[in-house]
This record gives C-alpha cells, structure tokens and sequence, in this order.
C-alpha cells in the first residue's frame, strides 16, 4: 500500500450537538457516521452530547486523499476549537477509540474524562495486512459486498438473527456508505499506531469491550488498561460484539453515567 497522507479540513464537517451540560465528544467507528451515537440520547439530560462524521462518511465529505493519525487528531482539535470547546469528555468506538486515544495523548489539557471502546491504539500484524484487501474490496464492488462479515463482527449471533433497530440501522449505513471513504478509512487503521500516544493519556479513562469481542481486542483492552496511567479499569458490555454501545445501549447509557459523573 502506497502511504501518502494529507491535511484535512474542517471548513465542510457538520458538528451535531444535543442537550446540555459538560460537552461528551463522541467519535464513530468504520463505515457508519455520527448516528451512531443516537442511542447514548438519554445521556443528554446532563451532557451536550456533541459527534461528527469521520472523512468521507455520512455528512462528511471525501478528502482530497489519504489521511493519517496526525491528521485525523489536528482535525478533531479545529473542529473543537471551531466550536468553542475548550476541554470536553472524549469517547470513541473501534476507529474512533483509536482516534480519541491519539488525540487524548497528543492533546491531554483538552480532555476531562475519556472511553475507549471496542478499540486498539495498534491493530497486530493479520490486521495491518488485511486492511488494504478491504479497502480495494470496497473500491471494486463497494461497502455492500464486506456487509455479511461486518453483520457477524459488529454483532453477536443472536442479535442479527432477531434484527432489530439497532442492527438495521447499522446494516443500512454500511449500505449507504462511499466505498472510497471506507477504504481511506481502511488504509487510516493499517497505518494507526498510537501507543505512545497511549502512555501520555493524562485523563481518567475507562475501557469498553463487548463480551464477545476477537481475542486481539480483549488483548489490547488490557495493554489499554496496563498502559493508561489512569485507566480505571475494563468493563465488558454483557452477550455483545465489536459495536457493543449500538448492541447493549441501555448497558452502555449507565457505564456512561456511573463513569462521567451524570
């Protein structure tokens, strides 16, 4: 894989905000957008509850090119800055937790409290070789063509049999997503490395996974946890897969509670 990332802009990323209270920035995982989230809604009683959409998804328009780590986090910074916000709660799932995890090292006097979910700072050596497949999958014959195997990470068994709101909202946002955004955003995680990043974290933090997750996540929540100066710990979101808020929101919404203090 050729690697040649550029500067991102923050002049057509749309910021939705909701509620009240200490802002919750949160940022989405591959392949979906910044409704995602809307299931932490009751968090808003308490929190304004404040998400965009990663490069090239939903709202967000493509980038000119390839986009990394360095980019994604000085991006996220104009986007706070743009908004007025000073210093936040921060909460990412799978690329978003690795994004927010960079960001929260690279930026710690911007960041109150933070939650990682379902992530890596560092994907393992399969993972890396994989991504740049799926992303030319993506090119060739789009986001639909990856949907069964998504269904089956982002989701245990169960949840896709039954198919409710949750897994239909997801199914139809891969759906809906640009096949060159999901590969730029592949070829993002075959390069992401955030360990150092991961070290210098100056913010309480706490450690999501669903309980079904891939033994390399399981993995790297306890380097999370161990690496962290103030990880908090690692909590396991009951009968879940890889998109375990969307799969136990209810679950979720009170480690969110109990966590930020509202």
């Amino acid at each position: 894989m050729t690697w040649n990332p550029r500067p991102l802009g923050v002049e057509d990323v749309a910021v939705h905000r909701r509620g009240k209270g200490q802002p919750l920035v949160l940022v989405h995982c591959l392949g979906q957008s910044w409704r995602f989230w809307d299931v932490l809604e009751p968090l808003t009683d308490r929190h304004e509850v404040i998400a965009y959409s990663l490069p090239g998804h939903a709202d967000t328009p493509l980038p000119a090119g390839q986009y990394g780590q360095d980019e994604t986090t000085a991006q996220l910074k104009a986007l706070m800055e743009r908004e007025g916000i000073a210093k936040a709660h921060l909460a990412g799932i799978s690329m978003g937790g690795s994004l927010v995890q960079h960001f929260a090292g690279t930026h710690p006097e911007m960041v109150d409290r933070l939650i990682l979910c379902d992530c890596t700072p560092l994907y393992n050596e399969e993972s890396r070789a994989n991504w740049p497949v799926r992303a030319a999958i993506a090119r060739e014959k789009g986001v639909a063509a990856l949907i069964p195997m998504l269904m089956g990470v982002f989701f245990t068994p169960g949840s896709v049999a039954e198919d409710g709101p949750n897994v239909r909202h997801v199914r139809e946002v891969f759906e809906a997503c640009s096949g060159e955004g999901y590969a730029l955003a592949c070829e993002w995680l075959a390069m992401v490395d955030a360990r150092e990043q991961a070290k210098r974290i100056t913010a309480p933090t706490l450690v999501m996974l669903g309980s079904e997750e891939r033994a390399a996540f399981k993995e790297a929540a306890a380097w999370m946890h161990a690496n962290i100066p103030g990880s908090q710990g690692v909590v396991e979101v009951p009968v879940a897969g890889h998109a375990s808020v969307r799969e136990r929101p209810d679950f979720a919404v009170a480690q969110f509670r109990a966590f930020l203090g509202g």
